[in-house]
């Protein structure tokens, strides 16, 4: 039996599993997801995740990690911690800050001696865009780091560039910036894996062709999509709010899973 009775979240939006959603419309992402394979194989498994969409780095290591390092027990607990692209994305991204910052977390994390999985971010193959450019400027010291600090502190990393299948165009919701319902299922698989527990076998396999749609379609499709989500994303940009702002996370102490009202 898997000596693994205890998962604490802590992150941003892509760890509270923005646009995957329970049938009642509460968010579930890949997170409950690996929850619920563990509690398979613990008599008293216990769940808590504390991220908060939009919260930047320095935000995650005060308001999360602080209280989460009270409820890790050493190697019987399971720790994924994802932050810092929220950082990356915004225009006075200061790298050695980040960075630094980056690593004082994960070392706090490591020194309770709790299985530790980081992320990388994904970048753009054969980038073509200026916009594409300047994602893999950002992102690709941003992921360097992340790998040379988990080397540091002996951590697991979820690297997003592993996989060819990371980079389809269906790993993304409609806001072509978080992960769809089968992102989040591919990411639990992959996450399982990691802690070597029973997953979906084919999280690694390609897709289905990919056919983009006629350019009319492409059309249409951007304007929604910037009036939808690039717009509003901006709007909060210049007026200084995130997305995260007066929300809690939806499972701030560790509770029994599966979950029951």
């Amino acid at each position: 039996m898997n000596a693994l009775n205890r998962f604490i979240a802590i992150g941003d939006s892509l760890t509270e599993g923005l646009s995957d959603k329970y049938p009642d419309g509460a968010y579930r992402g890949w997170a409950d997801r690996v929850a619920d394979e563990m509690a398979n194989h613990s008599n008293d498994f216990q769940y808590a995740n504390l991220a908060i969409r939009g919260k930047l780095l320095e935000q995650v290591v005060q308001v999360q990690l602080q209280p989460a390092l009270s409820l890790m027990q050493g190697p019987q607990t399971l720790v994924t911690f994802h932050a810092g692209a929220n950082n990356v994305l915004r225009p006075k991204f200061e790298p050695e800050q980040v960075f630094a910052t980056y690593r004082q977390g994960v070392s706090q994390i490591a020194s309770t001696g709790a299985k530790l999985l980081l992320f990388t971010v994904r970048e753009v193959s054969n980038p073509e865009t200026k916009t594409q450019h300047y994602w893999n400027q950002r992102f690709g010291p941003f992921n360097q780091n992340v790998k040379q600090v988990a080397q540091e502190f002996g951590a697991t990393v979820m690297d997003a560039n592993a996989r060819e299948v990371f980079g389809d165009p269906r790993m993304l919701a409609a806001d072509r910036l978080h992960l769809s319902t089968e992102g989040h299922r591919r990411v639990a698989a992959a996450v399982l894996h990691a802690v070597g527990l029973p997953h979906d076998a084919d999280w690694q396999d390609p897709m289905p062709p990919y056919r983009p749609a006629p350019a009319p379609m492409r059309f249409v499709g951007a304007a929604v999509w910037g009036v939808g989500f690039l717009v509003p994303w901006a709007i909060r940009r210049i007026t200084g709010k995130s997305s995260g702002d007066g929300r809690i996370a939806k499972h701030p102490e560790l509770i029994s899973w599966p979950h029951t009202n």
